[in-house]
């Protein structure tokens, strides 16, 4: 470094003659007199003219560097820090034309009162600060005038103007660097407030344009001449490694919008900088990204072509298969931040497809003649769920868009042959069925119901007249069903009844029930929240349509509350009715429970201590006479000579109340246990178990038989002292199932418990029937539980028959059924036609073959077929047709409700939620994160995989405003382009005088070489070294001078 001896000799004599002191003083002095000048300028509103002819006057009187200038007029004013004042930037033109301040100190003074600061300390987001950056005041919203000022420097840079000499190249790239981790730290603050109000959106919008134009800045200084090849020098290496880094984080963030420009950031920090390295450099940590490029090609920074977007008919058909496939998991907030991530806000199109996907799944349910399992649930979604999600959508609709035209599109396209008009409905020819008759007609008078369409326009849709009208009491509204409810029992009743209804209210008839659950156990009112759980048990359909308004723990945590800390009453008079109401809500929970293979995270359990939590997860096993307790052995004892002593007096009182209801039930299937035993080897006889049997089919009893078959499923899949003990389940099971109940109450019960438990014992009694084939007392049982067999689970699994039907292909097995399954997608997608039937498909299919083959062999398979239909044109379709698969979700592996979190907040027990299985979206991750050694071998693979990644994430994370400078093809060319950028600039200049018509907007460049988007650094010499924006500018021209004499006569500056 070079020492000014001179310079360095008048410092010294100057501190020993007491200068310094006086320089300082003058400093300060020629501070506060510009901020006067400036405060005058802008109270007075000067003209930019005018405003130049006192700062000449003012800049020679008070002389200041650069830096201190550019602070000056750049951060808050006293009164105002809102935002700049639109006159600054033309102040800061002429300072510029004046060479008062240069490109650095605009950046810096910028930088440092830039409002990303405040957001980014918000969200402990903060870039690190150096003490010159620090500010005590920051701009509310400063990113208007950003905008404005770093497309007037991208221009100065295209001139060749703003970059002239080395030491402004170095500090200009030093402050284009900060300003890279500034907006990248923005950025994700902003991320993490995407769902808050409205002004954060709006300030988010702003900042990523101010973003924009300084990448458009940022261009030009890597493409600029003096810029390039100060950075080749040997003193720069601590720049270019600060600029590779703060790229290498800053790509990613606008990879999405633009990747044009983002490959040539990327290649400029992956090819330029690295060529100014020396060839023969160790590999280090100073120099780790320059020597070993592909090491570093991380998956943010990995550049793909891009494809046409494509929103083919069968991938939103995809995504609401897998939300229905099982329990279903339309939760209202992920499904609109799913749509609006896929369609980007084209309204009208989500309508539409929304739509249409939904007649195709209930039409792919029939064609598949799985409509005695499916279809109840999705006629009822797509009458009762599908218009509320309509409404929702309709509030962001605008004319001429209109729900009604919306629905007329959808409908026109809809195949009349899979759903009939009325007259065809009667036609004897054809293959109608009563799950697709009726259904246009149902969801017109639905979607009439709740607003979207006039009553009058019903008949044009359909195409025919009908006779059909609007429910007699109108739309329901869940606060005032709840009062209802809650004042009258009976109430409670015909809406249970109404849940099956497919007119349009059956949401507020679920969320209203779901409520007054809460209200009942809340209050605990036992009695009439029995009635309620006994009827909802015994309708698991109806649990489906449940499922569609509510979340399980939205229902099911009151529930499971109210039965942990359930105590019987000091005064208690009676324990059967007790004893009848704790099963009947238990039932309930049982019944949610086993249909959909809930978990305790999906019902809201935080404390392992729960009655409830053990129940689920050993409330099938005995546990032997050792581990009881002796109060435990009691108990048992008691039951025992209870239920099938003749001479002990039978269930008294006495020992109902004997043991906690919560104890009883978790000592079944020891009690159940030790009956097969005592019967097998003789010790009880065939009448007394009989009569035991006869107590337990009592309906206060008669839940306890959901543990009591569970424990006996199980027993029969043993064989244990020459199978004697299966031979005593068997007649068990007998005097169980095949004995009529004594009332319809009781066989209605019966049957509840029947729903929950027959899928596993069917598993079991034909596992002993292979055992004993000879044995004749199978069928009938089997026989006894057909019924209940297709209501007892909803859970995605495969059945055995359609296992062996997508395993039995000669050529592949379930990965060939894959390839058939997604082939059929693509074609569908590329050919769309009304009338032809969807692609026949089962989400049961992927999750099969995610179980059976593993996510990382599925996702291979995927991407052989992506990879094999992008070669034949249809990348784009294929590509659509992967994300949805990928990005659906799996019923069988969902994470814990976000409720959860609030009750663990409020609870000290910790909850381990359950592990899942690695999904396909993790899979491909893994497999995006190798995309670098992928690319050694296979370049079009790691492209795909990429590309696939990247569209995934977006479908599947919030969405993210888009850049309008960004977007397309951006060809920074400003030779061939510069109009384009003009445009641009001239709708950034929406501020005080400046319009399009501004002769500062234009940007003709003249006969400049742009190859380097800096020209060839010539420039008018008479502004040489400055921000000189060209010498066409023209801004000034009409403002006139304030008069001659003294500039500043009139003004108090002291």
């Amino acid at each position: 470094m070079e020492v000014d001896v001179d310079s360095l000799g008048m410092a010294a004599s100057s501190i020993e003659s007491g200068v310094a002191p006086a320089r300082d003083r003058d400093h300060n002095w020629a501070i506060e007199h510009w901020s006067k000048f400036l405060d005058r300028c802008i109270f007075s509103r000067l003209e930019p003219d005018t405003f130049e002819s006192h700062v000449s006057l003012l800049s020679s009187k008070y002389p200041l560097p650069a830096t201190a200038i550019a602070d000056i007029f750049l951060k808050p004013q006293r009164g105002n820090h809102e935002s700049l004042d639109p006159r600054i930037p033309r102040y800061i033109q002429v300072l510029a034309q004046r060479k008062l301040i240069d490109t650095p100190s605009v950046l810096k003074a910028m930088y440092k009162y830039s409002t990303s600061h405040v957001q980014t300390e918000k969200m402990g987001n903060m870039p690190p600060e150096s003490s010159q950056d620090k500010a005590e005041l920051r701009w509310a919203n400063s990113y208007a005038a950003e905008e404005v000022i770093f497309y007037r420097l991208t221009k100065a840079v295209a001139t060749g103007t703003a970059i002239t000499r080395e030491g402004e190249a170095l500090a200009v790239c030093k402050m284009a660097a900060k300003w890279m981790v500034l907006f990248t730290s923005a950025s994700a603050a902003f991320a993490q407030e995407i769902m808050g109000q409205l002004h954060i959106l709006h300030a988010k919008t702003e900042m990523e344009s101010a973003r924009a134009a300084f990448v458009m800045f940022l261009l030009g200084v890597t493409e600029n001449r003096v810029v390039l090849d100060v950075l080749g020098r040997p003193n720069a290496k601590g720049v270019r490694r600060t600029l590779s880094d703060n790229l290498s984080s800053f790509i990613p963030a606008i990879l999405h919008n633009s990747s044009q420009v983002a490959s040539r950031f990327e290649s400029f920090r992956t090819d330029t900088l690295a060529s100014f390295e020396p060839v023969d450099q160790k590999k280090d940590d100073t120099n780790y990204v320059i020597d070993d490029i592909e090491s570093t090609m991380a998956l943010d920074n990995f550049i793909v072509s891009e494809l046409p977007s494509a929103y083919s008919r069968a991938g939103l058909y995809i995504y609401l298969n897998a939300n229905l496939v099982g329990r279903p998991l339309i939760d209202d907030g992920i499904f609109f931040n799913y749509l609006q991530n896929r369609y980007q806000g084209d309204v009208r199109s989500t309508t539409v497809d929304l739509i249409l996907a939904s007649f195709d799944v209930l039409a792919n349910a029939v064609f598949r003649s799985e409509a005695q399992q499916d279809g109840h649930l999705l006629r009822s979604y797509l009458i009762n769920k599908l218009p509320l999600l309509l409404v929702t959508l309709a509030a962001s609709t605008y004319p001429p868009v209109t729900p009604l035209q919306c629905i007329r599109d959808a409908l026109n396209q809809v195949d009349t042959n899979s759903f009939p008009t009325l007259s065809a409905m009667f036609d004897d020819t054809s293959n109608n069925t009563t799950f697709t008759d009726g259904v246009r007609q149902d969801f017109c008078f639905s979607c009439c119901l709740h607003g979207l369409i006039p009553e009058t326009s019903i008949e044009s849709l359909l195409g025919e007249i009908t006779f059909q009208t609007l429910p007699q009491a109108g739309r329901y509204a869940k606060e005032a069903l709840v009062e209802e409810c809650m004042g009258d029992p009976e109430r409670i009743k015909r809406l249970i009844g109404e849940i099956d209804n497919m007119d349009g209210n059956v949401g507020a008839v679920c969320q209203a029930l779901a409520e007054v659950i809460g209200r009942l156990c809340t209050n605990k009112e036992t009695m009439t929240l029995k009635g309620l759980c006994s009827r909802l048990a015994k309708k698991p359909l109806s649990l489906d349509v449940m499922l569609l308004f509510n979340k399980p723990i939205t229902i099911l945590h009151p529930l499971c509350e109210l039965l942990d800390n359930w105590r019987y009453e000091e005064d208690q008079g009676e324990y059967q009715p007790v004893y009848e109401e704790f099963g009947s809500v238990l039932l309930l929970v049982l019944a949610f429970v086993y249909r959909y293979n809930l978990s305790t995270t999906d019902l809201g359990i935080v404390s392992s201590d729960s009655f409830v939590a053990k129940f689920m997860n050993v409330g099938h096993l005995n546990k032997p006479l050792g581990e009881l307790t002796e109060q435990e052995v009691g108990y048992l004892a008691g039951w025992v000579h209870g239920l099938f002593d003749s001479e002990s007096g039978g269930l008294t009182d006495e020992l109902l109340s004997s043991s906690p209801l919560q104890d009883f039930y978790l000592l079944i299937p020891t009690l159940f246990h030790h009956v097969v035993l005592a019967f097998g080897t003789g010790c009880l006889d065939e009448e007394s178990l009989k009569t035991g049997v006869e107590y337990l089919a009592n309906t206060f009893l008669l839940p306890s038989l959901v543990p009591a078959m569970m424990h006996m499923s199980n027993l029969l899949w043993i064989e244990l002292h020459n199978g004697i003990d299966q031979k005593a389940v068997i007649r068990l099971l007998q005097l169980i199932l095949l004995t009529k109940q004594s009332s319809s109450e009781a066989q209605a019960m019966l049957s509840s418990v029947l729903n929950i438990t027959a899928i596993p014992l069917e598993h079991s009694l034909r596992s002993y029937q292979r055992y004993d084939p000879k044995s004749q007392a199978v069928e009938p049982l089997l026989k006894s539980i057909r019924d209940n067999i297709q209501l007892s689970r909803r859970t995605a699994s495969a059945t055995h028959n359609e296992l062996e039907l997508w395993s039995s292909t000669a050529t592949g097995g379930l990965v060939d059924m894959i390839r058939t399954v997604f082939k059929g997608f693509v074609a569908w997608g590329v050919h769309p036609d009304p009338i032809v039937m969807p692609t026949s498909y089962s989400h049961r299919q992927i999750l099969t073959a995610l179980k059976m083959l593993g996510a990382r062999r599925l996702l291979g398979v995927i991407l052989e077929e992506v990879k094999d239909q992008t070669e034949k044109g249809n990348g784009s379709t294929a590509n659509d047709v992967a994300t949805a698969l990928i990005s659906a979700p799996d019923v069988t592996s969902m994470p814990p409700p976000s409720e959860l979190s609030l009750l663990v907040g409020s609870s000290s027990h910790p909850v381990m939620p359950p592990q899942r299985n690695t999904s396909l979206r993790g899979a491909l991750k893994w497999e995006a994160e190798d995309c670098k050694k992928i690319h050694k071998s296979d370049p079009l693979k790691a492209e795909i995989i990429v590309r696939l990644y990247r569209k995934v994430e977006a479908q599947l994370l919030l969405p993210e405003n888009t850049e309008t400078m960004l977007q397309g093809d951006i060809n920074m060319d400003l030779s061939e382009n510069a109009a384009a950028l003009g445009d641009a600039l001239a709708a950034a200049a929406q501020s005080d005088g400046l319009g399009p018509d501004d002769g500062n907007m234009s940007l003709d460049l003249g006969g400049n070489d742009m190859g380097h988007l800096g020209g060839n650094g010539a420039g008018d010499a008479g502004h040489h070294g400055s921000l000189d924006f060209g010498p066409d500018n023209d801004m000034f021209s009409s403002l006139n001078a304030a008069g001659s004499g003294d500039p500043f006569e009139g003004w108090d500056l002291s």
